[in-house]
């Protein structure tokens, strides 16, 4: 019969079968039993998660300003409470152990959370109130702004935020005029502007899709050619995005499409593909719950990192001015690390 351990949790009691024949379980009893949630330090986690990350001593002990002795005696510490080892030593590098990356996995979310804890502390007592304005794409808002604006919310409640979305070349002019106080898009061919501060954000794909019932939906090969020919749902003629998705074809040798539906709007964009043989192109992240729900097919098809990174915008000289702003942008920042952290698939 398996070995059982009964641990007590906040949803109630948490029983583990072990096999006793089983390396791993002799390793969670020895972990369970060192009581090592009494002997393991912040120090300990971030000494892992930094060693996880940066594979060297020397590295770990710039990163985190602390000599190179100090860091081997954090991880001989962990070793000592865990009571397996944690790394494996080639040369001059260290690599985590499977026992030592699942802790690495946990040290990381511990992490998170405190962070998150301080974060929220500092913006609620920071007393912060007024409005931002911000200007989005539509590719880009269902992806970051929720996360964002309740992050906001929670931190601020009496501060107001109003979304407007458009392409680029509509939203920079209204952002230079101070008509808003943010701009948040996808980029292609970056490059400084005058006046303007700017922060990447995050990288996601953009993908071709069509509707599931759409004549090209189950060939297993397809190639850029043999989609020509459909209707196409593509941003504005005059916007940046216009632009790149014009050159994509142009380096697979195509002209752009010229049966084409221009279209800022996502909901209308979903609707069209399913009503009609037209294909578009969506984030990953939503066409991949789209494709789940069985609603469009993703089309094997390059996209050569088509507008895969998000920025946002800023004018120079309104972060120091302007509080909410201020507020704002951490927010954003936190939101795109906890979206960093989520693979794509």
């Amino acid at each position: 019969m398996a070995e059982q351990i009964r641990i007590q949790t906040l949803n109630g009691p948490l029983v583990i079968a072990l096999s006793p024949s089983s390396w791993v379980c002799k390793e969670v009893r020895n972990i369970l039993g060192k009581g090592f949630q009494k002997g393991i330090t912040l120090r300990h986690l971030r000494a892992l998660v930094a060693l996880s990350d940066l594979k060297l001593v020397a590295r770990v002990s710039e990163v985190l300003g602390v000599t190179q002795p100090a860091v081997s005696k954090q991880i001989a510490e962990l070793e000592k409470i865990v009571g397996v080892p944690v790394v494996i030593r080639d040369r001059n590098r260290l690599y985590l152990t499977p026992i030592g990356i699942r802790l690495a996995d946990h040290a990381r979310q511990a992490l998170g959370q405190l962070d998150r804890a301080a974060f929220d502390i500092e913006a609620m007592t920071s007393g912060v109130s007024g409005s931002v304005s911000i200007g989005v794409v539509s590719s880009v808002a269902p992806t970051l702004l929720p996360g964002t604006i309740a992050l906001f919310k929670r931190s601020t409640p009496q501060a107001n935020v109003s979304v407007s979305e458009g392409h680029f070349v509509e939203l920079l002019p209204q952002l230079e005029a101070g008509a808003l106080d943010l701009v948040i898009a996808r980029i292609w061919q970056p490059q400084e502007l005058a006046g303007i501060d700017q922060m990447a954000l995050f990288s996601e794909p953009v993908v071709v899709v069509a509707g599931r019932n759409h004549p090209i939906a189950q060939s297993s090969e397809v190639g850029w050619s043999d989609v020509i020919s459909y209707p196409w749902i593509l941003p504005q003629s005059n916007s940046v995005a216009r632009q790149a998705v014009d050159a994509l074809f142009a380096s697979n040798g195509l002209p752009p499409p010229n049966n084409t539906i221009a279209s800022l709007s996502l909901a209308l964009n979903l609707e069209l593909i399913q009503a009609m043989p037209a294909l578009g192109l969506l984030p990953a992240r939503l066409a991949q719950a789209q494709a789940a729900r069985g609603q469009t097919v993703i089309l094997p098809l390059e996209t050569q990192d088509l507008l895969s990174e998000a920025r946002c915008f800023w004018r120079k000289d309104q972060v120091s001015k302007n509080a909410t702003l201020s507020l704002f942008l951490k927010c954003l920042r936190q939101a795109t690390e906890d979206i960093n952290t989520i693979p794509f698939g």
